[in-house]
């Protein structure tokens, strides 16, 4: 199952900085780690703002739901969560023939 998530951070004025810059640091590792395993499947930034976009690849709405909410930075997060599913003009998986 695919899904779109939209994800923003908003660190509430007053918050230790370094403990935000620690939870930041774990955060990169655990989603290069789902990268790795294909379950976090892209994620760009939106220029200017901490927030990206991101696609997941899962098993059901309750693995991203855990993904998610494993986040170190998941306290600080608004995150808006949109299913996909293949359009059909989309040429992804063909085959040319040469």
């Amino acid at each position: 199952m695919l899904f779109q998530a939209k994800i923003t951070v908003r660190v509430p004025p007053g918050t230790d900085m370094e403990k935000i810059k620690a939870l930041s640091a774990e955060e990169i590792e655990l989603a290069k780690g789902l990268q790795r395993t294909g379950k976090w499947l892209h994620i760009w930034r939106i220029a200017g703002k901490w927030a990206n976009i991101s696609v997941f690849d899962v098993d059901s709405v309750d693995e991203l739901h855990n993904i998610l909410t494993s986040l170190p930075l998941y306290p600080y997060m608004e995150v808006e969560v949109t299913a996909l599913c293949r359009h059909p003009a989309s040429i992804e998986g063909e085959t040319a023939a040469l």
